[in-house]
């Protein structure tokens, strides 16, 4: 066999390779999630992962160092809906966000964007948030993170909308900021959707508006 068949066979093999290592990443995740919203977080171990997932617990700890890491994954993956490596305002739908415009139009797609996000974080999002905020060690890091990363996001909004000229006269971009991140918050979605028993349409269209009236 020459030496160019030898390479493109290990080409071969490396591919196929990769595409297993994908395919059981993915497992895992998807397990993950499935345990934690189940059992919670505290009551969730690597061992009940790999075993929903149908692997060894050396794969879980190969493709994931720790638990609180694998969680982190399992929520990332969840927040975008896949595995791409590209942040939520690379996205389509936040980049129609920006280039609308209207700033009632930017506050009308976020309030969307909200709404799916919430959709793909489904119960997810309230069990970890119930062990971070109840003072689960593992998950201070995570509180932190996701905190930081919902503020960053409320400011970006509303740099937009004062960009636009369209800022409430009064209310400068920092309060409107805060504003953004109060009224988004996830404890808000789970007092409408899940006490009251709002359908995601009715609270896209109450953020839109508490947006909107309260911004522009």
């Amino acid at each position: 066999m020459s030496t160019d068949a030898v390479n493109a066979r290990r080409e071969y093999d490396n591919s196929g390779r990769e595409e297993q290592a994908a395919l059981t990443r993915r497992r895992i995740l998807d397990a993950a999630h499935r345990v934690v919203v189940r059992n919670g977080y505290v009551a969730t171990t690597m061992v009940a992962i790999a075993k929903e997932a149908r692997v060894s617990r050396e794969t879980v700890y190969k493709a994931f160092r720790s638990k609180p890491e694998l969680i982190k994954q399992v929520y990332d993956v969840a927040l975008v809906g896949d595995e791409e490596p590209i942040p939520l305002r690379d996205r389509a739908a936040y980049r129609a966000m920006v280039e609308d415009p209207g700033a009632d139009g930017k506050l009308r797609r976020y309030a969307a964007i909200v709404r799916e996000i919430y959709h793909r974080l489904g119960p997810l999002l309230g069990v970890l948030l119930i062990a971070a905020r109840s003072g689960e060690p593992e998950l201070l890091g995570f509180l932190e993170q996701t905190d930081r990363e919902s503020l960053q996001g409320a400011r970006h909004v509303a740099e937009l909308v004062a960009a636009s000229g369209a800022l409430r006269p009064g209310l400068d971009q920092a309060h409107a900021a805060d504003i953004v991140w109060a009224l988004r918050a996830p404890e808000m979605h789970y007092l409408l959707t899940t006490v009251r028993g709002w359908s995601a349409p009715e609270y896209e269209r109450w953020l839109a508006k508490a947006l909107v009236d309260a911004l522009i």
